[in-house]
């Protein structure tokens, strides 16, 4: 099982991951957790890599993850990010066919939800950055046909929607029942699309139909 999450700047995706491998690992599972090789080259270099070094960082998130083994491998963002970031800061799209080619061979791509408070960290831009990373994440995973959910709240809540959305991503009967306005594509207002996400949340946990 292939599980990669995205999303925008401080909207929890490491704590996600973490979490998300303590429970299969507590399930018997042996999980392979991925890191996101960005925030390593940013610590590492003590700056933010240039247009040209993009790539490079691209296809080491894609190596490390096609390296993997066990039952389950979870990563802490995927080449799509640097795809969206090289989009967004240099206006260059060339990484995009890459990384959904990529993105496309995980079994459940899950995006952070831009609900949580920002914590600043000196590498992160600011919260300005959050709504224009995940328009361009949400964006590009359309064009590609590539289906994902939008995972909200904090704590325990946070980890029980995603392994609710992952549940429904991979059983091919929740699949089918599940409403299209899931994720909004053309809409990132997190007060919108979380009314939307816990009613359907709500629905599945009474076992009824989301729609």
């Amino acid at each position: 099982m292939k599980i990669a999450v995205l999303g925008a700047e401080s909207t929890g995706k490491t704590g996600l991951t973490r979490a998300l491998a303590a429970h299969f690992e507590a399930a018997g599972r042996s999980v392979t957790l991925v890191p996101e090789v960005l925030r390593e080259w940013c610590e590492a270099n003590a700056r933010v890599p240039v247009a040209g070094e993009q790539p490079a960082i691209a296809q080491e998130q894609a190596r490390r993850a096609n390296a993997a083994t066990g039952d389950v491998l979870i990563t802490d963002t995927s080449p799509l990010m640097i795809a969206v970031y090289s989009d967004m800061l240099f206006n260059d799209p060339c990484l995009y066919d890459m990384a959904l080619a990529h993105q496309s061979g995980y079994d459940a791509t899950l995006l952070t939800g831009i609900d949580l408070p920002w914590v600043a960290d000196g590498l992160r831009d600011g919260p300005h950055a959050q709504e224009p990373v995940d328009k361009l994440v949400r964006a590009a995973l359309a064009r590609a046909g590539i289906d994902y959910k939008v995972i909200y709240g904090s704590g325990q809540e946070r980890l029980r929607n995603a392994l609710l959305a992952i549940d429904a991503t991979l059983t091919p009967r929740q699949q089918k029942r599940t409403d299209p306005t899931w994720s909004c594509d053309n809409c990132s207002d997190p007060g919108c699309e979380h009314r939307l996400f816990t009613g359907l949340l709500q629905s599945k946990a009474a076992g009824r139909p989301g729609s």
